[in-house]
């Protein structure tokens, strides 16, 4: 072989390393932790201090009232999610790379819980879905385009059964329910049951919450890239919320 065609092939082998390292870099799974209610509580109890310090006049022992969707509290970003966001999780398998876990999110979350004594009356919730990123952006075109976003912005959920809270709603400790409503994603709506988790931290209720969601129940078809060999048509769906007294 002649020094110039054995360099040049040298070259080209370290690109292609330099490439394939580069890719697994770029689209290792480095995907943000599922959604746990200490998590999202310990987020919150540095300023629900601080607001008690300052005069807050929060009754530990009363949350009746309109709780409004806060997303100005915290953060929202993939490493430090302490504020309110909704999001999908995915799982996918990548050539050369293998299975990856696929995370998309938005801090465009609005709504309203009422709550009468300990008993959830009505809950309503809505998603900007023109607003999710995911933690590999070059997947976000992917995820529009699946959603169709343009044409369905948001995605919806109504509480269709109250849900009884318990003595522990007012007590700071952790409740565990389930929410009844109709879920609306794609334009598409459906009857679903929402495992839900809340804790009253100083002057916040954090919320959180996660199902299956089965993106062909809503018309959705995942998105395909050459590199993704395959993707689960059943996710995540995953809440976190902070309310605050209207």
């Amino acid at each position: 072989m002649k020094p110039a065609a054995k360099y040049s092939v040298i070259a080209l082998v370290v690109v292609l390393v330099i490439g394939a390292a580069g890719a697994f870099w770029f689209l290792r799974d480095d995907s943000p932790d599922e959604v746990d209610i200490d998590a999202a509580a310990e987020g919150v109890a540095e300023r629900s201090t601080t607001t008690a310090a300052n005069g807050a006049t929060t009754d530990p022992g009363d949350v009746t009232g309109t709780w409004t969707v806060d997303t100005e509290t915290g953060e929202f970003d993939y490493e430090s999610a302490t504020g309110t966001f909704a999001g999908i999780r995915i799982e996918e398998e990548l050539a050369s790379i293998g299975s990856t876990t696929a995370v998309g999110r938005t801090g465009d979350v609005s709504g309203t819980v009422v709550i009468d004594g300990t008993s959830v009356t009505s809950a309503d919730f809505e998603v900007d879905v023109n607003t999710i990123t995911t933690n590999e952006s070059r997947r976000d075109n992917k995820v529009q385009q699946a959603l169709e976003t343009s044409q369905f912005p948001t995605a919806t959920f109504s509480l269709t059964q109250p849900i009884e809270l318990g003595d522990d709603a007012t007590n700071g400790d952790t409740v565990s329910v389930t929410g009844v409503g109709e879920l609306t994603v794609h334009g598409v709506t459906k009857a679903v049951e929402i495992p839900i988790q809340a804790k009253l931290v100083g002057d916040t209720i954090v919320m959180t919450a996660s199902m299956e969601l089965t993106f062909s129940d809503y018309g959705v078809e995942v998105p395909e890239s050459p590199i993704v060999l395959s993707v689960s048509d059943v996710g995540t769906l995953e809440m976190q919320l902070l309310l605050v007294r209207s």
